[in-house]
């Protein structure tokens, strides 16, 4: 492959040349600095008498942003404060979410977010992204030229079929898209001017939306598969015409379309599914945390799954892998290790009916049970993971027989949103008298029981998908392949620290998650020189490389035109 320099972005510190005066400044997202022009630059550009006196700088700004944030108590009124923040003033938005990462990541995304595509339509404030539609056909090309940035380095794209464990939300979905890139900015340093949401809009099979006057999405029923997949195939040809390296991320599609999607595109163009790659490396990260505090080895674990589409066959595929590579044994024999539970029961060859294609590698032949609870008393777990969007499955009686033939049982309760989740982590720390190791796809607080205060670790994707996504964007890599997950993952273990573990929690700070993505894309990147795939120079030092590539939310000088 014949390599290119190296991705270099402009330092916080290089003048930016402006070729817009006025208000066209004040109205622009991209440009808008607020109270923080400086004198000389109301001048040169325009702005003389159109802001307040006082020049601030951005400390004085967050400080009266956070002052507004806080006069908002329901969290999709701060969803709609800070969407409205971020089409004012982008740099002032990723600074504020920045500072405080922790209270405003389940506002951005999930859970709040998941409301706020259920009410989309009704909260609508202005555009984001491109809205492809079925009538788009044969002219995506020219669609997409419609998006004023000539350099995009990552696509987050989505049909709305399956919105978090909400079901078809139709062109509602399009704030998954959109959360997902504010996270690939906040948590890794993409630059958000180079980020593009996409939601292809190809109708919704939800009555309730259809009969919605305010739903802002096409009014007819889902197309045909043939239909779909000639616009998604005219879309991947569009969009890597126009943006030859660009990355794209499939999100939120039914598990009959994501599987294919990411078999039919991940060796032509660098792409990945975020619901099947990312939850499978961030629950493979817990678990292996998870045995690292029991002090045993993942190959020695029995793995129960409740549910069986693109979430825990993705989990279970990084899982089995991993377990191939530490037992020194074949993929199929580390399947043995593990059991699918679906709405018909335990995933058999012995049951009646067609398996769906994602299902038969993990088939049982040695058994078979009607039900989660017929499925544990048979297998005694050690490990319980749900991703069943089925909130209550995890019922007492349940983790109580698992515990009975497992010490210290590994559950993790991985459905989103939090009104999705199988269990809480109340119940769980309550039903095994705290023995056992808990983690949820959404935040649970601190739970005390027994005098000890447990602090349950969610198994948020944010850790996984920004660093993998900045060690793409960086290497250049025509390619995302499972071993970037897997080194992702064993990297994310690895910095969770003894008095963590020791809290019950199986995953870092969130605070932390700039250094964290930092880690995983130096990873990423070094195995993308090491296999092949990357089309940059590879530099002396990946590690600063790869910081320098991380964009930070401060304001450039202006200089006009």
């Amino acid at each position: 492959m014949q390599h290119q320099n190296l991705l270099q972005l402009p330092s916080p510190k290089d003048s930016l040349r402006v070729d817009r005066r006025g208000l066209d400044i004040l109205n622009s997202p991209w440009l808008n600095k607020g109270t923080s022009f400086t004198l000389e630059e109301r001048q040169e550009l325009g702005l003389s008498g159109l802001l307040p006196p006082f020049v601030a700088n951005m400390e004085e700004q967050v400080q009266r942003v956070k002052e507004n944030y806080l006069h908002h108590s329901d969290p999709l009124d701060k969803y709609i404060f800070l969407t409205g923040l971020a089409d004012r003033n982008v740099t002032l938005f990723y600074r504020f979410l920045m500072e405080n990462l922790v209270d405003t990541t389940p506002i951005m995304y999930t859970p709040t977010v998941g409301q706020a595509c259920q009410k989309f339509g009704h909260i609508y404030r202005k555009n984001r992204g491109i809205y492809l539609q079925r009538r788009h056909r044969g002219r995506i090309a020219e669609v997409l030229e419609n998006w004023p940035k000539s350099e995009v380095d990552i696509i987050v794209i989505s049909d709305g079929s399956r919105i978090l464990g909400l079901g078809d939300l139709g062109a509602n979905g399009m704030g998954i898209p959109i959360g997902k890139l504010v996270l690939y900015v906040v948590g890794a340093g993409l630059h958000p001017d180079r980020t593009l949401p996409i939601l292809l809009d190809v109708g919704t099979d939800n009555e309730q939306l259809l009969n919605d006057p305010l739903y802002l999405g096409m009014g007819h029923r889902r197309i045909d598969e043939g239909t779909f997949y000639e616009i998604i195939d005219e879309f991947v040809a569009a969009a890597t015409a126009r943006w030859p390296h660009v990355l794209i991320q499939w999100e939120d599609f039914t598990n009959d379309k994501a599987f294919p999607l990411l078999q039919r595109h991940r060796e032509r163009v660098p792409s990945f599914n975020d619901d099947i790659q990312g939850t499978g490396a961030v629950a493979l990260a817990g678990l292996l945390a998870a045995v690292h505090h029991q002090e045993s080895a993942l190959s020695e674990q029995r793995i129960v799954f409740f549910g069986a589409g693109s979430a825990s066959v993705g989990i279970a595929n990084m899982i089995c892998t991993a377990i191939a590579d530490e037992g020194h044994m074949s993929t199929a024999q580390a399947r043995e290790k593990t059991w699918l539970v679906d709405s018909r029961g335990l995933v058999s060859t012995q049951r009646g009916g067609a398996l769906q294609e994602h299902k038969q590698a993990y088939a049982r032949q040695d058994m078979t049970a009607d039900s989660l609870m017929e499925v544990v008393r048979q297998v005694q777990p050690t490990v319980l993971i749900g991703a069943s969007g089925q909130p209550g499955s995890f019922t007492e009686d349940i983790i109580k027989v698992m515990n009975r033939h497992c010490e210290r049982p590994i559950v993790f309760a991985l459905s989103n949103p939090t009104s999705k989740s199988e269990c809480t982590a109340e119940q769980v720390y309550h039903w095994t008298d705290g023995t056992a190791i808990f983690a949820s796809g959404s935040p649970f607080g601190p739970v005390r029981h027994s005098g000890k205060i447990f602090i349950p670790g969610q198994g948020n994707n944010m850790f996984i998908f920004p660093g993998i996504g900045l060690g793409a964007v960086a290497s250049g890599a025509t390619r995302v392949t499972d071993s970037m997950f897997h080194i992702a993952a064993k990297t994310l273990a690895q910095m969770v620290t003894d008095e963590e573990l020791a809290a019950g929690t199986l995953y870092p700070d969130l605070g932390k998650i700039r250094q964290i993505s930092l880690a995983i894309a130096t990873a990423v990147c070094r195995l993308a020189w090491d296999d092949g795939i990357a089309r940059y120079d590879e530099p002396e030092d990946i590690r600063e490389y790869v910081r320098r590539c991380m964009w930070h939310p401060e304001y450039r000088p202006y200089v006009p035109i």
